[in-house]
């Protein structure tokens, strides 16, 4: 690959596990300055059908201890290899950001238009991240989509959490792995040969 080949940053985007993420996170400012570039996303009807809550300190073993909570009222037998992982879900990386989907229902825009908004901001945070030189991961879990959790997230009504993205720096290089083949995936589309009206 060229040095000055203008997609290889995206060529070399990677994920790094959350396991795999550490101290330092970005500093507020440079935090703000990484969601400035995020929220640059297409957005029909310039709705900007998002917004972002930041998961750090204290807070990270708070809301994993709500998991555990949450876990057991779900499941009582929950095994305690479980509980554990609930309770270190959000204490990995130093840094973590939901991004919350705010869904204008019966709008001229659909709402899938407004969650892909959404979806966007994502991958973007994550290429900023990587910007920086720091590590992330786009992930989401069943706390994304658990109702209590939320109320205790403070989602309000058609808002949803699209994603938590874990930021920090990587204790080691994340591995390549095997991508698809973008040429297998492209087809053309060819109209369809309509017959002419039959004028007998």
């Amino acid at each position: 690959m060229r040095a000055s080949d203008p997609l290889q940053f995206l060529d070399l985007r990677r994920s790094v596990p959350s396991k795999q993420l550490d101290a330092p996170g970005p500093d507020p400012s440079t935090l703000l300055r990484m969601l400035t570039a995020a929220v640059r996303v297409p957005d029909h009807g310039k709705m900007v059908p998002f917004r972002f809550l930041r998961i750090e300190g204290d807070a990270r073993h708070a809301l994993g201890r709500t998991l555990v909570a949450r876990t057991l009222q779900r499941d009582p037998d929950a095994p305690a290899a479980a509980i554990e992982k609930e309770r270190m879900r959000f204490s990995h990386a130093p840094l973590i950001i939901a991004v919350i989907a705010r869904l204008t229902p019966d709008h001229k825009v659909p709402e899938q238009e407004q969650l892909l908004s959404a979806g966007c901001v994502c991958f973007a945070l994550l290429q900023s991240a990587q910007a920086l030189g720091f590590g992330a991961q786009w992930l989401t879990g069943w706390a994304a989509y658990d109702e209590a959790i939320g109320n205790t997230l403070g989602l309000q009504a058609h808002e949803k959490v699209v994603g938590f993205i874990h930021i920090g720096t990587p204790k080691l290089e994340a591995p390549e792995r095997e991508r698809p083949d973008a040429a297998a995936l492209l087809s053309d589309w060819n109209p369809p040969v309509v017959s002419p009206p039959n004028h007998a």
